[in-house]
């Protein structure tokens, strides 16, 4: 994709006002895409990966560079973009929000690296798209001269085949035992790696989320970021992108990278049944389903659930901002309160399109409709480790009660 998009831009930083105004105008043109990602719904679904032309789209909107350095052409926005963004997308195709949501991201955690590893990617094309797996276990790493060697397999690479590299998280196992295993993510080039066509699900099926396997790769130390210094304040990044969006806790909130894929699918829902309750007649005894007391309450209900979702998660993406801006760095409490609140809202969202499809009744079977592709791109959504309440919940009742965090990577 190389030439597509937005020209670089000199890099002088902008106002808030001119950076308010640059998001409204990304977020129209987010809107404007929600028909024909709609139309090609069932089609990315039957790729199993993004279509040629969607991918093309989120290219030439800017979209997937909205949290990357302007320094390098990016729109730089604040972290709530992705949120925001990702609800819009959505809105329209949950998978494509998956992907664009994933792959942005990296931009923004690319930022995070040695100046020399974002040269490496950002040089030859700026557009570039990264993939990513962060699961730890699935690799395995030790020290070489000038690097890291790794090995591995690592399930569930979004968007995989349209990326160029990869952020692959491992465990970095010592010589000596007594000195502790470290968590570390490094970038791979496409030839490091292969790619396993294994993603073939109920849900989210149009990301493409296929394994990657790699056989003694060699990294160079340049190439790679330990997660510890990932965990809020200065990165190795911001040497050169002194934007707190790049000093930010990256594990504490990477529930919200993902987040706004479940809010926008949810409110999807909710605005689909409401658009048929006020003109469909129950098939049982021909009453408006609009003047029927139980659809009333089951819209409020949904609506509710996803209002506070979309105010959980906007708060805490904000929150985080706002404290990086005054130098504050949170607590394990707070860090584990950010991927409580994350799990929590995806929970709401979730729960709310279980609502409104056991509410829509035998409508909703149909593979023709957009209603089952909402429920099973939900019920994915929340298979995802960040979003497992019991898990989240069990690490911030932990620490709150004075026991350690188990979650090692915030």
């Amino acid at each position: 994709m190389a030439g597509v998009g937005r020209k670089p831009s000199t890099g002088q930083p902008a106002g808030p006002e001119t950076d308010e105004r640059a998001f409204a105008a990304m977020a129209t043109r987010a809107r404007a895409l929600i028909p024909q990602l709609r139309d090609r719904a069932a089609r990315t679904e039957e790729l199993r990966r993004l279509p040629p032309e969607t991918e093309l789209d989120l290219h030439e909107t800017g979209l997937f560079r909205i949290v990357q350095p302007k320094r390098v052409g990016g729109s730089e926005f604040d972290y709530v973009a992705l949120v925001d963004c990702a609800e819009i997308l959505g809105k329209a195709d949950a998978s494509v929000a998956w992907n664009f949501a994933n792959l942005a991201s990296h931009h923004w955690m690319l930022g995070m690296f040695d100046k020399r590893a974002q040269d490496q990617v950002w040089d030859k094309d700026p557009n570039v798209l990264i993939a990513s797996s962060f699961i730890f276990p699935a690799g395995r790493a030790r020290k070489v001269e000038g690097g890291y060697q790794l090995r591995g397999r690592w399930p569930f690479s979004s968007g995989v085949a349209s990326c160029k590299w990869n952020m692959l998280a491992s465990v970095v196992f010592p010589e000596d035992e007594a000195d502790g295993i470290e968590y570390r993510i490094f970038l791979l080039h496409r030839d490091q790696y292969n790619i396993v066509d294994t993603w073939d699900a109920a849900g989210l099926r149009g990301t493409g989320s296929n394994d990657v396997e790699v056989k003694d790769a060699v990294v160079p130390d340049t190439l790679s970021v330990a997660v510890n210094d990932l965990a809020g304040g200065p990165t190795p990044g911001s040497a050169v992108n002194p934007n707190v969006l790049y000093a930010l806790p990256a594990f504490s909130l990477f529930p919200y990278v993902l987040s706004g894929v479940a809010l926008g699918n949810a409110q999807a829902c909710l605005d689909d049944y409401i658009d048929v309750a006020r003109h469909r007649a129950s098939t049982s005894n021909r009453a408006k389903l609009g003047d029927m007391q139980s659809t009333q309450i089951k819209i409020a209900e949904a609506s509710a659930k996803i209002d506070a979702a979309r105010l959980i998660m906007r708060s805490r993406c904000i929150e985080a901002m706002a404290d990086a801006r005054r130098g504050h760095i949170p607590d394990m409490a707070a860090k584990t309160g950010l991927r409580r609140d994350g799990a929590f809202s995806v929970n709401l969202c979730t729960e709310a399109v279980s609502l409104l499809f056991a509410a829509s009744g035998a409508r909703g079977l149909f593979t023709s409709g957009a209603l089952q592709r909402q429920f099973r791109d939900a019920h994915a959504i929340n298979s995802h480790l960040a979003f497992n309440f019991d898990a989240a919940g069990t690490n911030y009742g932990r620490v709150a009660l004075g026991l350690p965090s188990e979650n090692l990577t915030l």
